[in-house]
């Protein structure tokens, strides 16, 4: 093989390895990665420009002390089909045209501290409720069962064990202040936002403001307000209920609009919805999503049935990019309202945990999985991107409200975790699928090769081995290697003989390549026809190493998938491993978390925040380095004298980039991940080292091989070759034929 040939082949086969690299790097530090909170800079100063703040309209309700500008947050007035949610003229227009106004109800008095749902014991209580004072909305959901961090988890179940054990010294729980609790007071141009809070009504095409200290509490969890005209007269009764049932993450919503007054009105309902979820505090990355379950139309789906979960999803780059661009109606989109499709759920996940609103589907009494309560989801930023925060509207059909009647806004609550013992299992959720809110799917460029199947076959397999068979997540992971190199070993065992049959035989006639270039040093059509004659004749495959990359491309997307479960699975949410071993030695918290780095050693505080976080010695990236380094040297050829310096330079190179790039990439990876490439790792040492030994007895001497037998690579190469000396040779023109 001539010189030009091996020049030529190396940059292709560093090139493969590189894409290889880019494809974890991107995982690690690609636009999910966590910076301002997700957004990039540039996009936030647009998004600051995009959605600068105004001053609070003077003529607003006069029943509310405070409340976002109204030309800010007001989604589309009159109509649910308009596509901006901010259209600053006709917000301006229905201000001065106001001529309701929202208040308390007559002898009743704002709360200061409403009283709180559910509680903090887990044997009673999924999580508590502490509402705020304006808006009949939440201030905090907190839960019961769920901590910040690993430590106090393992704390939490010490507790819980002692009592359960009925031991004599029950450990103390940790404080309140590490128990995990979603966002829920959300910040809009400087004002407060409650969760799911009250935001108006319309009427007559006149938007009402319910924002402020205008709800009286008539019992835990049910607020009332009124809206009345100019003449002072009560036209509307507006009522929220929340009902929380024990050991449930499912929270029913009963909202009432009562007409009071003698004449027809034509009613909106508007209320904040599920926005952003605080970010996870131990993760690398920050992905959250606005995600939707929907309903075919009666002609696509008579039965109105089967609820859709694919297809209709936004990372929440994507829902700033829309406010950027001054559409941030995120449902329907154009496309969706065009066939009719029709709201199911609406949710937002962080991490491992949601916030969906969902039809109230309660068979046989309600057998209706659709969410009549909402027409369209309207997304809202703030321009500070220090604070910024996606805040979400909720806007219902125009409702026809005959005099003495009640219209029902009614919908479910979920606000807990993305297990899927619970969302694929537990009714309502299981038969609105709301599984669907389970993604592993890592964000950015990584969300191609990132395959859903395959995530889940993992989540299966490991689920399987831990509950049946090991009972550890870090041993059954270990199992989870063995299997795939179990089925990857003959495709390892081909490949590694492919590589070593072609460089021997590249090497066996290196000599009669280097005569060929000497016979035809300016004729390079003439000197590749007689290379190829040679390779027949040997039966050589001058580009059989490719399939050498071919079980690094076939485990690449194990372990973007691996990657995206130990990221996303709620089961191994603070899991130590090894059945928490290491945690027995005073606390340490090496391996205590297969879902966050190993921690081997844990700083007071990160040394580094740039370009990564470096807050712990973390052992098993060091490892891998040692176990790379030693795989070079068991995997890789030896030099030989027929190597050229550029291949030299090739080898040296390609094994730093591996002993070195691959541990700091993944250096604050979690610790399952890295714990899984390091078992394959030492697995695929042993198996490399079996795979030459059987190789050291066999006969690699080049045999002539018939053209028509040529393997599917070495015939594509020659066609390839072919077509390109025809490309080259000068086409006759019309007159020079016979």
């Amino acid at each position: 093989m001539s010189d030009q040939k091996k020049k030529a082949r190396w940059p292709l086969t560093l090139a493969a390895f590189l894409a290889t690299i880019g494809v974890i790097a991107a995982a690690i530090w690609g636009p999910g990665a966590k910076k301002n909170g997700g957004v990039d800079p540039a996009l936030a100063q647009t998004v600051a420009s995009a959605v600068a703040p105004t001053a609070p309209a003077t003529t607003a309700v006069t029943a509310t002390a405070s409340m976002p500008a109204t030309t800010n947050t007001a989604a589309p007035v009159a109509s649910a089909n308009t596509t901006s949610a901010t259209p600053n003229t006709q917000a301006s227009t229905q201000i001065t045209t106001k001529k309701f106004t929202a208040q308390l109800p007559a002898g009743t008095t704002a709360p200061t501290t409403p009283a709180m749902l559910g509680s903090l014991d887990p044997s009673k209580y999924k999580y508590q409720i502490q509402f705020s004072p304006i808006s009949a909305g939440f201030s905090r959901i907190i839960f019961s069962d769920f901590w910040n961090d690993a430590v106090a988890a393992q704390e939490s179940r010490r507790h819980q064990a002692a009592l359960n054990s009925k031991e004599a010294n029950i450990p103390a729980l940790p404080a309140d202040s590490l128990r995990y609790e979603l966002q829920t007071v959300q910040t809009l141009e400087g004002y407060q936002v409650p969760l799911l809070s009250a935001r108006a009504v319309e009427i007559d095409a006149s938007e009402t403001s319910l924002y402020g200290a205008v709800w009286a509490e008539r019992s835990p969890g049910v607020f009332e307000t009124e809206v009345v005209g100019e003449n002072g007269a009560v036209v509307l009764r507006v009522t929220r209920q929340f009902t929380l049932a024990e050991n449930s993450y499912d929270l029913n919503l009963r909202q009432t609009v009562q007409n009071v007054s003698p004449d027809a009105h034509a009613v909106r309902w508007v209320q904040y919805g599920p926005g952003d979820l605080s970010m996870d505090q131990s993760g690398m990355m920050d992905i959250r999503r606005f995600q939707f379950g929907f309903l075919y139309n009666a002609q696509r789906d008579p039965s109105r049935a089967n609820v859709v979960v694919h297809g209709a999803m936004f990372e929440r780059a994507d829902a700033l990019k829309k406010i950027t661009a001054g559409t941030p109606q995120l449902w329907p989109q154009p496309d969706q309202k065009a066939q009719g499709f029709e709201l199911s759920w609406y949710g937002t996940t962080n991490r491992y945990f949601a916030l969906a609103v969902h039809a109230p589907y309660a068979p046989p009494g309600d057998s209706s999985k659709l969410l009549t309560a909402v027409e369209g989801v309207f997304a809202k930023a703030d321009a500070n991107p220090a604070t910024q925060t996606v805040v979400c509207e909720l806007r219902s059909a125009q409702t026809q409200l005959a005099a003495g009647a009640t219209a029902r806004f009614d919908m479910g609550v979920y606000a807990g975790p993305l297990n899927p013992k619970v969302l694929a299992v537990v009714e309502p959720y299981q038969s609105l699928r709301m599984d669907g809110l389970i993604e592993y799917l890592m964000g950015g460029c990584c969300s191609f090769c990132t395959f859903g199947w395959l995530a889940d076959l993992i989540v299966i397999m490991l689920t399987f081995l831990h509950d049946y068979v090991v009972f550890d997540w870090a041993i059954a992971i270990m199992v989870l290697v063995m299997v795939v190199r179990f089925f990857l070993h003959p495709v390892t065992k081909r490949s590694q003989i492919s590589m070593t049959k072609v460089t021997r035989g590249m090497a066996s006639i290196k000599p009669e390549l280097e005569a060929l270039q000497k016979r035809y040093p300016g004729d390079t059509k003439k000197l590749q026809a007689e290379q190829m004659r040679l390779y027949r004749e040997k039966g050589i495959n001058p580009v059989g190493c490719v399939g050498g990359m071919l079980p690094t491309f076939l485990q690449t997307p194990i372990w973007i998938a691996l990657y995206a479960v130990l990221y996303f699975a709620f089961a191994l949410r603070q899991q130590p491993a090894f059945f928490g071993v290491f945690q027995n030695f005073g606390g340490w918290q090496f391996l205590g978390d297969l879902s966050a780095a190993d921690h081997f050693i844990r700083f007071p505080t990160p040394l580094i925040k740039w370009p990564f976080e470096f807050a712990s010695i973390n052992l098993i990236p060091i490892l891998m380095g040692g176990l790379f380094f030693l795989q070079q040297k068991y995997m890789t050829p030896p030099p030989n004298a027929s190597m050229t310096p550029e291949q030299l330079q090739q080898q040296k190179m390609m094994k730093w980039m591996t002993v070195v790039l691959f541990p700091v990439m993944l250096y604050n990876a979690p610790s399952g991940l890295t714990l899984y490439i390091m078992t394959s790792t030492t697995i695929g040492i042993f198996e490399g080292k079996r795979i030459r030994a059987q190789m050291d007895k066999m006969d690699f001497t080049p045999k002539p091989r018939d053209p028509a037998k040529q393997d599917r690579i070495g015939r594509f190469y020659e066609k390839a070759m072919e077509r390109a000396r025809s490309k080259r040779e000068p086409q006759k023109k019309f007159k020079d034929r016979e």
